[in-house]
């Protein structure tokens, strides 16, 4: 009684939301009663008039009602026409409805627009779209899938054209010229990935004005709002490259036999346990705890082995185990659980997917080497090494870097065997990836599509490609990131629409403050969502789905049947053949024929079987004949809500009848890892026995409250990744907007001095600090200062050219003259329209070089944080603090970079021998001077900037200087930061 009091006022800001849209609403409606009587011309012709209204200061909230009535009267003139989408001819039989009025004011509102399935959102953003494109700006509809972007670009088409708008898409494998003439639409289908990686290349690859292709970021709608920023913006969009040196996956096939065997060990141990545990459990006047001990060893080793899982099916076995593992977690026994775990050859961790060598499995591994694991310290190392005095400098320098080499091998060792490790305990074939044509090709775990391109980072994707016995492709170096967080974040206006999103509201608002509004449907929903059973083991809960799907073929009824994996499918799709049902398999083997299965689904007496993806954006119409609907079956419960929604919402559509079922086991993951608390694991306790079902609305409240654990520790994640990946957007513009200026600057010259300028001013300080930053310091440090402004620039200073007396800001000032005039020679023998592309190319060379090596450190500096906490630090604080640090350093190496630049690139032979005639003598054998082979704009490519051929230096024997040792020119900075990086 008192759930159903409270539901009658949950929702009520909704029905508030909606009651206030009623009379927008009407006087739509009553607007475009009266275009009726418009002709075409002077219906089309509204468009310029609401673009001049909007020119003079009116309003888009002002343009609204007409604006939408405009969309609506043209979709009724649309009715019956055959329109060309994908190579089909579509019959054209839509005209918004009252409740997609709404949608599409809630979508311009920049708010999230739940729909159920079948509600036409499709139709309901060409509102929104067509009101603020009158803007003149460009507007954005972000899908999932290209097939999606062409077939509702060409669908909605119709209108958009009909009333003088143009409407572009994007697509995979588009050229760059192709895309600018899609992005200067004014509306413009695309998708996630699609925009994502055109923002990378336009502001961290492109090397002219003329190569970008977006123009700008107004406003944007997102269709399947949910598995777009919440599913997919886990993964971040990454543009690499092979790294310039590789051994070819070499260390992976090394330590890859060692894992296979010890995987095996491992195996055979877990099973032996199991065996004596299940014996001993068997046994009268048993030593309970004993075998228990044995029962948490297989778990920590092998959570999936098949007998564990057949012994928790007893419910006195479970209790037992559960009971014993929550007293090794505590405090008291954190020896004797170090004790269990050392007997295996590593555990595992499901929830937090890693598993870890044990000191057995480490010697098991490495028994030649006792110390194959353990890190050297490389400080007191060097203060041993430095500490001896008998060597000579070249002797302790030579021993440093010999222990910088043991270090960075034992270091690659020790990755490389984790996370083949991680590859062969937690990485499952047909679940986590598939192997198709000789590749690894990574499955989304929430959608079941195929990820062609994308690769696990940090090598766990090569020691993948080692245990599947593959072609093991180069390691890839990051040359441009961006989270589809940050990237929906840049858009002025931001808006999305899905059936399934306010389970996720409070992530939604958090993230890209965007409220959800739920709209109601056009026709009531009459589909009939029947309790979940439960069974004890998965063996019965399949044999209970095919004799389900057997039941309801008999009577010709459609049915879906819903799995989480491709293995699982497959796995159903198995025991149907064995009973002669015809049936169509769709996961992310089969996705070419997602939309003819899809079709195909909704007849009579089809059987169709879906992972996850179930195809999204695609309707299931019920054939002829078919009266009871279609049939939702579900073999697992999804960790989120959404996802299981988003099943059920494939039938029932427009008032449709249709009915769901879920069939649920305690041996699924989302059981036995999460709903063992609460109502349903007091029910555990209680005996229940194989071939027994449960089923009851209390039991659903059971499941639903495992999954809202799950959904609340995955959006803890994302907010924390999305945090440390605010550090890093924040300079990511910082780049790009010196980047962007570069390309746009009709002179980039004034940011190559501004820059030269920063760098001067930063030296000068560091130089001539010995007076509290005013005055000439030593003559060391002034002759060391002008060393290195001769070594970058041909200007030839002496000692005697600075006054003593003089200040660091009359230094700066004479210096900076001295560079102009230089430049000003240059600038007389360089053709100018030449000059301004070299200059521009001289800052995009360097800020690509600096930034991709930055990314690089960035990444490992975001791994190895969190072993911070380990000494009562903040990771994400110590993250900010160190990533501000590595940014410094980068912009230091950035401006240096410039500063060689300037004067040693040059267009073309002909310039190279004047200024190398103009040059001071000292400097012609000082400054080599490179060609640079400046960039074709014909064509974006998404490469690295080819790095022009290394200068030709006079060689001589001196001694070398080691990276971390100051630098000799006297800056005070590590050699590696300073000249080193010349």
């Amino acid at each position: 009684m008192l759930l159903s009091f409270l539901k009658r006022f949950s929702g009520s800001h909704y029905r508030r939301y909606l009651s206030n849209l009623k009379p927008l609403v009407t006087k739509i409606n009553r607007i475009e009663a009266g275009y009726q009587s418009l002709s075409d011309e002077a219906l089309r012709a509204k468009t310029q008039e609401f673009m001049e209204r909007y020119g003079k200061g009116e309003m888009l909230d002002q343009l609204l009602p007409e604006a939408f009535a405009v969309v609506k009267q043209t979709a009724r003139r649309l009715q019956g026409k055959s329109i060309p989408v994908c190579g089909q001819q579509w019959m054209w039989n839509m005209v918004p409805y009252d409740v997609q009025l709404i949608g599409g004011i809630a979508l311009h509102q920049n708010k999230i627009a739940e729909m159920a399935t079948g509600e036409g959102k499709t139709l309901v953003s060409t509102l929104p779209l067509y009101l603020n494109a009158l803007s003149g700006r460009n507007c954005h509809l972000v899908t999932v899938n290209d097939y999606l972007a062409r077939r509702d670009a060409e669908w909605m088409g119709a209108i958009y054209k009909f009333l003088g708008l143009t409407v572009g898409v994007i697509q995979n494998q588009m050229r760059s010229a192709e895309r600018r003439a899609a992005y200067k639409c004014n509306l413009t289908y695309g998708t996630a990935s699609e925009f994502g990686f055109d923002y990378l290349r336009d502001n961290g690859m492109a090397f002219s004005k003329t190569t970008q292709v977006q123009r700008g970021h107004y406003y944007a709608i997102v269709d399947e709002v949910d598995s777009i920023l919440i599913d997919e913006a886990r993964t971040p969009l990454i543009i690499s490259g092979p790294m310039q040196q590789d051994d070819g996956g070499e260390r992976f096939k090394h330590f890859k036999l060692g894992i296979e065997r010890l995987a095996k060990r491992q195996l055979e141990l877990c099973d032996r346990l199991a065996t004596e545990a299940q014996r001993e459990l068997e046994t009268p006047n048993r030593e309970v705890e004993t075998s228990t001990q044995k029962l948490l060893q297989v778990r920590l080793g092998s959570p999936k082995h098949p007998k564990l899982l057949r012994l928790l099916e007893n419910g006195t076995y479970r209790r037992l185990l559960e009971k014993f593992e929550v007293e090794m977690n505590s405090d008291f026994n954190k020896n004797r659980l170090y004790e269990l775990k050392e007997a295996l050859f590593y555990t595992i961790d499901e929830k937090q997917h890693q598993a870890d060598l044990t000191e057995r499995g480490r010697n098991a591994m490495r028994p030649e080497d006792p110390n194959a694991f353990v890190l050297p310290d490389l400080t007191s190392l060097f203060v041993e090494i430095d500490s001896r005095k008998e060597l000579s400098a070249e002797q302790r320098q030579q021993m440093r870097q010999a222990a910088e080499e043991r270090f960075s091998q034992t270091s690659e060792a020790i990755h490389c065997i984790s996370q083949l490790l991680r590859a062969y305990s937690l990485y499952e074939r047909d679940v986590a990836y598939v192997v198709q044509e000789g590749r690894v090709i990574i499955v989304d775990e929430n959608t079941g599509r195929l990820m062609p391109g994308r690769r696990w980072s940090d090598g766990l994707h090569q020691a993948i490609e080692a245990k599947e016995g593959v072609v093991i492709e180069r390691e890839s170096k990051t040359y441009a990131t961006v989270t589809l967080q940050n990237y929906f974040r840049m858009y002025e206006k931001l808006a999305g629409m899905t059936g399934t999103a306010e389970t996720e509201a409070t992530e939604f608002y958090d993230i890209y403050r965007l409220p959800v509004v739920v709209i109601p449907t056009h026709r009531p929903c009459i589909r009939r969502d029947e309790n979940d059973v439960i069974y004890k083991t998965r063996r019965e809960k399949y044999r209970a789905v095919v004799a389900e799907i057997e039941r309801t073929h008999r009577r010709e009824q459609p049915i879906l049947v819903g799995t989480i994996s491709v293995e699982a499918s497959e796995q159903l799709s198995r025991m149907l053949r064995n009973t002669n049902i015809p049936h169509n398999v769709l996961n992310a083997k089969f996705h070419q024929q997602e939309a003819q299965i899809i079709a195909r689904a909704g007849q009579a007496g089809a059987v169709t079987i879906a992972t996850n993806m179930a195809g999204r954006g695609t309707d299931i119409k019920l054939g002829e004949g078919v009266t009871e609907g279609l049939r939702v079956i579900g073999t697992e419960r999804h960790e989120s809500r959404r996802i299981d929604r988003q099943l059920r919402g494939r039938c029932a559509r427009q008032g449709d009848p249709g009915s769901s079922k879920f069939f649920v086991s305690l041996e699924d993951d989302l059981m036995r890892l999460f709903a063992n608390a609460g109502p349903l694991a007091n029910i555990l306790q209680k005996t229940f026995q194989e071939g027994e079902v449960l089923e009851h609305p209390l039991l659903n409240r059971s499941i639903q409250s495992a999954q809202k654990k799950v959904e609340q520790q995955n959006f803890s994640i994302r907010k924390l990744l999305l945090q440390y990946d605010d550090v890093l957007n924040k300079q990511r513009e910082i780049i790009y907007g010196i980047r962007n200026e570069a390309l746009h600057s009709e002179r980039p010259k004034t940011l190559i001095f501004e820059m030269i300028e920063e760098e001067l001013t930063v030296r000068i300080e560091t130089a001539f600090s010995e007076k509290g930053g005013r005055g000439v310091g030593s003559s060391g440090s002034l002759e060391s200062f002008l060393t290195w402004i001769n070594m970058h620039f041909p200007v030839a200073l002496r000692v005697e050219d600075i006054k003593e007396d003089a200040t660091e800001e009359v230094i700066l000032a004479f210096i900076l003259e001295r560079i102009q005039q230089a430049y000003t020679q240059k600038e007389a023998i360089e053709d100018p329209a030449v000059l301004i592309e070299l200059e521009g190319y001289v800052i995009t060379r360097a800020v690509d070089k600096h930034w991709q090596d930055h990314l690089t450190e960035i990444e490992d500096l975001r791994r190895s944080v969190g072993l911070r906490g380990y000494g009562q630090k903040d990771p994400l604080n110590e993250y900010k603090n160190d990533a501000y640090v590595l940014f410094e350093e980068m912009m230091g190496r950035i401006r240096t970079e410039i500063c060689i630049g300037l004067f040693r690139s040059v267009s073309g032979l002909d310039a190279f021998k004047a200024m190398l005639q103009q040059a001071p003598v000292s400097v012609q054998h000082e400054n080599p001077v490179e060609m640079a082979a400046l960039p074709t704009s014909s064509e974006n490519k998404a490469l690295p900037p080819k790095k022009p051929a290394a200068p030709v230096r006079r060689v001589t024997k001196e001694k070398k200087t080691g990276r971390n040792q100051p630098c000799p020119c006297g800056s005070g900075k590590k050699y590696k930061n300073c000249c080193g990086n010349v």
